[in-house]
């Protein structure tokens, strides 16, 4: 009898569905939970703080140091950071399928840090070739130099694309989602994760901007390598404390297979009436029976073939009722685009000083991003969620599909705000002269930028971590990791629109002569012109937005 009771105790302290570094069963109270979150949340700050170290200020290195237009640069900058969004589909894949969240994250580190040092290599280069051509103004780069540091700033994005989802998702994975408290632990993770990164992030807008701006680029590249290294270090002390999902360590059916076959049977026995879908475990799925009806073919044994699990056809189904969601986030992130290009640029034209004999670089700027977070999310885990609770009687205030909308709203809200300001500085600067004089200081304070960049803020504690969590929450459990993905991709295709945006504008009314909205001069362009197509296409998106999320059903938490 005792035997049987130590086994149950056993059985009770321990994770279904994770083991620990050793693989036996993970227990509840010797891994995971914040004690092993705080690790690898500790970690994120250091990947974010070399991220932001580079992105940040990337388009004054490549209308700098490399001579790029302010067009082409912020092209540049859209396509790299799009891609380094995008590549983290690439990225959870090989997870999920193949190397498991531990073993990515570390491979991903090291391509990151190889990528981190060679871009500090090519600035180095490229310091030494400006300083044995200081008497050539127009002096650029070598082809061969400026190969290395593409290549290099290119190995960044890879490297990220592998760490970002997994980190995301593996410490969420130290979470039990069938235990109450520590599923209610999990929606806060989330919050404190962004938090705390935004610290790193933060961090490195204030110290490594004035390094790069004010010492040099390679120093100013080197400090972010140094703390991807610690980074990496950290997060394999804490080995021995996480929660290990059975997919990273069992060998298990593949899950894409198995989802990807429930469309190959769909299509099989699409002509057969799907008179037994309610067959499915979720009596959700009867309710999506007019919308998803073909895939809930897939579990007919009439058709010759061999039917799908129940459980495949609602995970098939979970992913197709996300496309919608995905696809109108997607154009509701293209004005967050602009606060590391445009924003940055405009800030370079104005009055900088914030004390006397104090002027901060424009791209410093975007720490009031963290300091917004700062504020906004304990706001958020303190005020607004205990008010929300209290009017709507639920556990988690709004739903993840609500608080994805609040952001939305304020997303568009944010591009008038920024088209109202440059409209206030193209203003000055015709009032005193300056239109034809781009490199003269605009007498206008830089302070008119701080709501943007507070709004900035405020839309990722809403819109960003809203749909992290969801994307992670309504995934099958073993593509968690493509979950996270999937929100980051939205961000990274945004770039890309942004970027296809701006080369279309740029021709179509820069060609015969005219002023580009884009110019070079700024003080001749109209990006407040961009601001407002912004602002229209995010009220556009988030009305899609309003018609799918009526329309969508949140999964069970015992599938999930």
């Amino acid at each position: 009898m005792g035997i049987r009771e130590e086994e149950a105790a056993l059985i009770e302290d321990s994770v279904s569905d994770s083991v620990d570094h050793r693989g036996l069963p993970a227990g509840k109270s010797s891994t995971g939970g914040w004690r092993s979150a705080w690790y690898i949340i500790g970690v994120e700050v250091g990947e974010r703080f070399a991220y932001f170290g580079i992105g940040s200020n990337l388009i004054t290195y490549l209308t700098g140091p490399l001579g790029q237009s302010t067009a082409i640069a912020a092209v540049n900058v859209n396509t790299w950071s799009g891609t380094a969004s995008m590549l983290p589909v690439l990225g959870a894949f090989i997870a999920d399928a193949y190397l498991g969240r531990y073993r990515t994250i570390v491979v991903a580190s090291l391509i990151y840090i190889l990528g981190l040092g060679l871009l500090t290599l090519s600035a180095v280069l490229i310091m030494m070739g400006l300083s044995e051509q200081l008497n050539d103004v127009s002096a650029k780069p070598s082809f061969w130099v400026n190969i290395l540091f593409f290549c290099s700033l290119y190995l960044v994005a890879i490297g990220q694309g592998g760490h970002k989802p997994c980190v995301q998702a593996f410490g969420a994975d130290q979470f039990d989602v069938r235990d109450r408290k520590e599923r209610i632990s999990r929606g806060s993770f989330f919050n404190w994760w962004f938090l705390s990164l935004s610290a790193g992030i933060t961090l490195s807008i204030i110290v490594v901007v004035y390094v790069q701006d004010n010492i040099n680029w390679a120093l100013g590249f080197g400090i972010p390598c140094l703390f991807m290294v610690m980074a990496l270090a950290l997060f394999l002390i804490g080995r021995k404390t996480y929660r290990y999902p059975r997919g990273d360590r069992e060998e298990k059916k593949n899950t894409f297979a198995r989802i990807g076959r429930v469309f190959v049977v769909a299509f099989k026995n699409r002509r057969l009436k799907s008179a037994h879908s309610g067959l499915l475990e979720d009596g959700s799925s009867e309710q999506c029976n007019g919308r998803l009806e073909f895939l809930a073919k897939a579990s007919l044994s009439e058709g010759g073939v061999e039917p799908c699990d129940a459980r495949d056809v609602e995970d098939a189904m979970a992913l197709v009722r996300l496309i919608p969601i995905w696809i109108t986030s997607v154009v509701s992130t293209i004005p967050y685009a602009q606060y590391a290009t445009f924003f940055t640029k405009q800030g370079v034209t104005v009055d900088r000083k914030i004390l006397p004999g104090l002027e901060i670089p424009p791209a410093s700027f975007q720490a009031l991003i963290g300091l917004s977070i700062f504020i906004s999310v304990p706001t958020y885990e303190r005020v607004f969620l205990p008010l929300a609770r209290l009017i709507t009687k639920k556990p988690f205030g709004i739903t993840m599909l609500q608080r994805i909308g609040a952001g939305m709203v304020l997303s568009s809200l944010n591009m008038v705000v920024a088209a109202l300001v440059e409209m206030k500085r193209l203003e000055i600067a015709k009032e005193h002269g300056l239109l034809d004089r781009p490199d003269a200081t605009i007498p206008m304070s830089i302070w008119w930028f701080v709501p943007q960049y507070l709004l900035l803020g405020m839309i990722d504690v809403f819109s960003l971590v809203g749909t992290q969590e969801f994307f992670y929450d309504q995934v099958p459990t073993e593509l968690r990791s493509i979950g996270l993905a999937l929100s980051l991709s939205a961000m990274g295709l945004a770039s890309f629109l942004s970027g296809f945006l701006i080369t279309v504008i740029d021709w179509a009314t820069g060609k015969d002569g005219g002023n580009s909205w884009f110019n070079t001069n700024l003080n001749r362009a109209h990006v407040d012109y961009f601001y407002w197509l912004l602002a229209a296409f995010t009220a556009i998106g988030f009305f899609a937005f309003l018609f799918f999320s009526r329309l969508y059903v949140y999964r069970r938490v015992d599938q999930v």
